[in-house]
């Protein structure tokens, strides 16, 4: 006599069924990402700027759109692991404090340029504005591409309170009056200026 094939039960329940795996994966995704991630919204070393860290000016904000929207980030990372091998070469490693006026922040991993973090007054104004033009004048070696448009563009004064505005609701202290004359700020700047003052912040709160 045939005998009944016994259902499974247990890891075989689960390994056997597909909506079942999928459902208990995103579960335990879903409370270890809660485990790891929550605390950090209470931890101050995460949520409170060192001390010295200020608000991007109305300049160097403009600077770090125009830096997103190159896709500086694809080559960059802004993140000094520490590691010796990592502070010997770009300097302190990156505090968490450091970051709470980024939004989003830079970090990344990918590293076909060097870290950026500390670069901020690392080489003068002038050095920054002939490498982003032509930088194998600079550095033959480089693969970076060149950025020449970028000394005729100009700052949209029109866009800069609204963005500041929009950052403040998420907590960047933004006063009024930085709010008010951020369109004065980059009046007649070249998006070149831009990225160059925030290239020469970053990194430079922490001495």
């Amino acid at each position: 006599m045939a005998q009944s094939k016994q259902a499974p039960s247990g890891h075989e329940r689960i390994e056997t069924s597909n909506v079942l795996m999928i459902v208990l994966i995103l579960v335990a995704v879903a409370v270890g990402g809660l485990v790891e991630i929550v605390p950090l919204f209470f931890q101050r070393s995460t949520t409170q700027p060192v001390e010295g860290l200020k608000p991007y000016t109305a300049l160097q904000l403009a600077g770090r759109d125009v830096y997103i929207r190159e896709g500086c980030y694809n080559c960059h990372s802004q993140m000094i692991r520490p590691f010796r091998s990592e502070t010997l070469r770009y300097g302190p490693f990156s505090k968490a404090g450091e970051f709470v006026y980024d939004h989003p922040f830079q970090w990344g991993s990918k590293r076909t340029g060097p870290d950026l973090h500390r670069v901020g007054g690392k080489y003068n104004d002038e050095w920054h504005r002939l490498h982003l033009i032509s930088p194998r004048s600079l550095v033959p070696e480089s693969n970076m591409p060149a950025y020449p448009w970028l000394e005729t563009a100009q700052v949209d004064p029109a866009t800069m309170a609204p963005r500041l505005k929009a950052l403040r609701t998420i907590g960047v202290p933004y006063t009024d009056a930085e709010v008010a004359g951020a369109a004065e700020a980059v009046k007649g700047r070249s998006e070149l200026d831009a990225l160059v003052a925030y290239l020469q912040v970053l990194g430079t709160a922490v001495k």
